[in-house]
């Protein structure tokens, strides 16, 4: 639990803040699970912190929550290619991806019990970035890495919107995002 409010804290997830007249928090809670190996032993116990989302209300808490998705065709596709060419396919994993998305809306928390700041009371926390458990985590974690995937010169397929690709001479590379996972496939593994 400390390493995940440290690392709200050093990312900036919020800003603590007098309570704005007529806007009720959502409250927050801890989620527990523990991460096993394939023998079913214990490596770690995991702590995460979550918004209520029960609490949130479309058009004022959030927006809009859509976010594509690749298909499962698409990545059928994009393995045949691999196969075919015989390129190198890559999996990953983004750590605290929703965390990572920048919210739009202006969304108030309350404060956790047993870390709030004793000097801070009747504050509340200013969301500056999507956290788990809100409505439009997904979406606003998507429109993030869409944007920074654009950055390294990826174009986004036109049918498909969670695939891309970059061509740069004769290296290919195709990008897929399945919500917060990322398939890589290419032919020149040094170019990435």
């Amino acid at each position: 639990m400390r390493s995940e409010m440290e690392f709200m804290y050093t990312n900036q997830v919020w800003t603590l803040v007098d309570p704005p007249e007529g806007v009720k928090p959502i409250g927050c809670k801890w989620i527990f699970e523990k991460k096993t190996d394939m023998n079913d032993n214990v490596i770690t116990f995991k702590g995460r912190l979550v918004a209520k989302c029960f609490r949130q209300f479309h058009g004022v808490d959030y927006d809009e929550t859509f976010s594509p998705m690749a298909m499962l065709k698409s990545i059928r596709i994009l393995l045949a290619i691999a196969a075919y060419y015989d390129y190198e396919i890559r999996q990953m994993d983004v750590k605290t991806a929703f965390l990572n998305g920048a919210l739009l809306e202006d969304v108030y928390m309350t404060q956790l019990e047993g870390f709030s700041d004793p000097q801070s009371v009747g504050k509340v926390f200013k969301l500056q970035r999507s956290i788990y458990g809100l409505k439009q985590v997904s979406r606003s974690w998507n429109l993030r890495i869409d944007d920074a995937v654009k950055e390294f010169g990826f174009i986004k397929n036109e049918d498909k919107s969670c695939v891309y690709k970059k061509v740069n001479g004769s290296v290919v590379i195709f990008l897929m995002l399945y919500v917060e996972n990322i398939l890589l496939i290419e032919n020149d593994i040094p170019s990435l």
